[in-house]
C-alpha cells in the first residue's frame, strides 16, 4: 500500500513539474535595461568545446560589457583559447587575472579576486565551459531591473560526449530542472544555480564578498541564500544555457553525482529528503512487485510527460533520449541512497571533508600573490 501512495504523490509531484514546465517561457519584449556588466569566469583546463563556449559570450548582442578570466596556474591550457580570443575580439574588453588562492572552495577564492579587478556595478558569474545564445545577456540582466531582484539565474542543460556524460545530462533534463521549475512554481524567493549568477556589486558586498562563501562547496546556493537573506528576490531567467560534461566514465558519474548529492544533503536537507517523493521510477517498480500495476504504469506515463516537458522547456528537439529515463532513473534513486552518509566528496583531485553548515575542510596548498596578465 505504501508503494502506491508514494506513487500518487509522485503523479502529483510530476503534474506540477509539467505545470512548471509549460509556465516557463520566452519573453516576447525584452526590458531595455542594460546596464553594463563585468563577466566573472573562473576557469582551470580547457576541452575541446571550451573556446565555443567562450567565444559564445564574445559575440553577445549588448551595449557595454566586459570579460574576466581567473586563471590560476600561468601554464594553464586554457590561456591559449584566451588569447586566441583577445585577437579574434581586439575591441572587446578581455581580460586574465591569475588568481592562485588558498580558499578552500578555489573558484570562491578566484572570483574574490576578479571581483576586486571588476569595472562594473553589475557582474555575472558563470563556468568556462557554459554556452550561451546571443542575446543572453540583455534576457538575463533585464531582469535585475527591479531594485527588490537582487540576483538572476537561470537553467541549463548538459552535453555529454560518452554514454555515462549523457546520461548525466538526461537526469540533469528529466530529474533537476523539473525539481527546479516545481520550487520556482510553489515559492517566490527560489536559489541560484552556478550556471549563471548576475547580482549587483552592492548586494555582494552587503553579504561580505565572496570571502563570505569561500569555505563553501555549494558556493551558488550560498550567494543565493545569503542575498534573498537581504529582502532581495532570486528570479530566473528564460534563457537556458549549456554546459559541457565532457566524456566522463560511468565511475567519474558517479562520484560527481555522488559529491553533488551529499551537498544538497547538507545545505538543503529538507529539500535533499523531499526527493524522496519524486523517484517515480523507483516507487512504480516497488508498486508494481506490491501488486499495483496499474498505478506503476500510471505513475511512469505521468512521469515520462514530465521528463519530455521538460526535456522541450530546456530546447531538446529529440525526446528519443527519454525512453532511457526510467533506468537514468534507478541510478539516481542509487545515487540518492548513496549522498545520504558521508561526508567526504572529491573534487577537482582533491578530497574535502564537508561540515554540517556546508563548510569543506582540505588541505591546500600557499597561494601566490595575485597578479594580472597583460
Amino acid at each position: 500500500m505504501i508503494p502506491a501512495l508514494l506513487v500518487v504523490c509522485g503523479i502529483a509531484y510530476n503534474l506540477l513539474a509539467i505545470a512548471g514546465a509549460l509556465r516557463f517561457r520566452r519573453r516576447a519584449v525584452i526590458s531595455a535595461f542594460h546596464p553594463p556588466v563585468s563577466i566573472l569566469k573562473p576557469v582551470r583546463g580547457r576541452d575541446p568545446r571550451f573556446y565555443e563556449a567562450i567565444r559564445s559570450h564574445a559575440l553577445q548582442r549588448y551595449p557595454e560589457f566586459e570579460i574576466l578570466f581567473g586563471v590560476a596556474d600561468p601554464e594553464d591550457p586554457a590561456l591559449t583559447d584566451i588569447r586566441r580570443l583577445q585577437q579574434e575580439f581586439p575591441a572587446l574588453p578581455i581580460r586574465v587575472i591569475l588568481s592562485p588562492n588558498t580558499a578552500p572552495n578555489r573558484k570562491a577564492g578566484s572570483l574574490e579576486i576578479l571581483a576586486d579587478h571588476a569595472n562594473y556595478p553589475v557582474m555575472l558569474v558563470n563556468d568556462g565551459d557554459i554556452l550561451v545564445e546571443t542575446d543572453y545577456l540583455a534576457r538575463v540582466l533585464s531582469l535585475l531591473e527591479p531594485d527588490d531582484v537582487g540576483l538572476v539565474t537561470c537553467l541549463y542543460r548538459g552535453r555529454g560526449a560518452s554514454l555515462a556524460a549523457r546520461a548525466e545530462a538526461l537526469g540533469i533534463a528529466t530529474e533537476f530542472a523539473p525539481s527546479v521549475l516545481v520550487a520556482r512554481l510553489l515559492s517566490s524567493t527560489g536559489f541560484a544555480l552556478g550556471s549563471t549568477m548576475a547580482f549587483r556589486k552592492r548586494e555582494l558586498d552587503a553579504i561580505g564578498g565572496f570571502a563570505a562563501i569561500r569555505e563553501y562547496l555549494a558556493d551558488d546556493y550560498q550567494l543565493g541564500a545569503r542575498i534573498s537573506a537581504l529582502g532581495k528576490r532570486v528570479v530566473m531567467a528564460d534563457t537556458v544555457v549549456e554546459t559541457n560534461l565532457g566524456a566522463g566514465t560511468w565511475p567519474e558519474v558517479w562520484k560527481h553525482q555522488v559529491r553533488w548529492s551529499r551537498t544538497i544533503r547538507i545545505s538543503r536537507p529538507a529539500g535533499y529528503f523531499g526527493y524522496l517523493v519524486t523517484q517515480a521510477t523507483f516507487w512504480c517498480l516497488a508498486a508494481a512487485l506490491w501488486g499495483y500495476p496499474r498505478v506503476a504504469l500510471m505513475g511512469i506515463v505521468v512521469r515520462l510527460l514530465a521528463g519530455a516537458a521538460a526535456m522541450r522547456a530546456l530546447g531538446f528537439r529529440d525526446l528519443r533520449p527519454l525512453l532511457l529515463a526510467p533506468a537514468r532513473d534507478l541510478f539516481g534513486f542509487a545515487v540518492w541512497c548513496a549522498g545520504l552518509a558521508g561526508t567526504t566528496v572529491e573534487w577537482r583531485g582533491e578530497k574535502f571533508r564537508l561540515l554540517r553548515d556546508g563548510r569543506m575542510v582540505s588541505s591546500t596548498r600557499p597561494a601566490s600573490p595575485p597578479d594580472a596578465l597583460p
